[in-house]
């Protein structure tokens, strides 16, 4: 029998709240990109540049308050943060051609995307019940592209499967994300890690901002009703850049994409109660489809929950380790400081083999990085 005092441990509910709070954050972002299509403000990319200067900003203060030295290189920041301006432009862009259902019902697809990745990259182990549960998510996402289709004008954009395209290019790029944050958020350091994502985040949407979406900006005529959706749209962005990280720590990206998988249920709910739109049919078989897909994907697989977890936990106890022998070493420099030379000789070996420690989980979290960010690049 199940012993559910186990189960429901006090990991598991701030996990399963957090990525609740998580995915009402992605649905109210939702919700606003298409307010924002409906009155005919296409500037997706300027949507996303305030979150990201705001992450620049807030965790930027506290990194230089640190005073820290850099645990990952910096060009890796550099392409996380094209990946995600670019997942960012390419969803929200997708509202100007299909319904918001639509886009997050096919979002989905970043969980066989984030699965395909780990296997890749960080060699996480998948039993068939996982693979099995995946395929039947995939097969209500195609249920929605069908639906797209025989929905017609019903759908709530011009070009459906145009934006349906958009969304599974962009919901890839969020995996390619999810999974790299997921690493560097265990291997390096998470206010690192959304000061950087922030800065390059900001010049990259100011660089594109400025090629693509220039006359877009002059040509908005700004009231409340567009500035509050604007505006409340980088606000929950910026909630959830900030969040994301912790759940990743505590549970990883599988989880956080699974847990987002609700917010599609939060917009059909808000769809036809608060907007009373109709929804086809299919629609709802996409949802059971759904649904059965994640019962088969989440029961009774606790070993690969704990191999990817100790995949994905490596970094960190590479981390513990440096810790530890780093606190021996300063206790034996306090040791030694009675006598001058051989503390001078005590402090020049403790520099060195500090500076030899740094260099080589540097290093190390290098040679993964290149392994998972690289290639995808090309």
């Amino acid at each position: 029998m199940v012993n559910f005092k186990q189960f429901w441990t006090k990991k598991t509910l701030v996990g399963l709240g957090l990525g609740q709070f998580l995915s009402l954050l992605i649905t109210s972002t939702g919700f606003s990109s298409s307010e924002l299509a409906k009155r005919g403000i296409n500037a997706p990319t300027s949507q996303s540049f305030l979150n990201y200067v705001l992450l620049s900003v807030v965790y930027g203060s506290v990194m230089l308050y640190r005073r820290q030295a850099l645990k990952a290189k910096w060009y890796y920041y550099v392409i996380l943060g094209l990946v995600d301006v670019e997942a960012n432009y390419l969803v929200v862009k997708a509202y100007q051609y299909t319904s918001i259902t639509s886009v997050m019902l096919l979002d989905c697809w970043s969980i066989p995307s984030v699965m395909l990745l780990t296997y890749i990259f960080l060699k996480t182990k998948y039993r068939y019940r996982k693979i099995a549960g995946v395929i039947v998510c995939v097969a209500g996402l195609v249920m929605v592209v069908f639906s797209d289709v025989h929905a017609g004008d019903r759908s709530g954009g011009s070009n459906p499967r145009k934006g349906d395209l958009l969304v599974i290019a962009g919901a890839t790029l969020y995996a390619i994300s999810n999974v790299s944050e997921e690493f560097l958020v265990k291997n390096a350091d998470r206010v690192e890690l959304m000061s950087f994502l922030g800065l390059f985040g900001a010049i990259i949407s100011a660089i594109q901002i400025s090629i693509v979406e220039r006359n877009e900006l002059k040509s908005i005529h700004w009231t409340a009703g567009a500035a509050f959706p604007f505006f409340g749209f980088s606000l929950a962005m910026f909630l959830f850049y900030s969040f994301v990280p912790v759940l990743l720590k505590i549970s990883g990206s599988t989880m956080l994409n699974l847990s987002l998988l609700t917010s599609d249920m939060w917009a059909v709910v808000i769809r036809i109660f608060a907007y009373h739109e109709k929804v086809d049919w299919m629609y709802f078989l996409a949802f059971v489809a759904v649904a059965v897909g994640l019962i088969i994907y989440s029961g009774g697989d606790k070993d690969d929950d704990q191999s990817r977890a100790d995949v994905a936990d490596q970094g960190t106890e590479r981390s513990k380790h440096f810790d530890e022998e780093a606190g021996f070493d300063n206790l034996n420099r306090g040791n030694t400081v009675g006598s001058s030379k051989m503390g001078d000789t005590s402090r020049h070996d403790c520099m060195t083999s500090s500076g030899g420690r740094e260099t080589n989980e540097n290093t190390s979290i290098g040679k993964d990085m290149q392994a998972l960010l690289i290639p995808l690049s090309l």
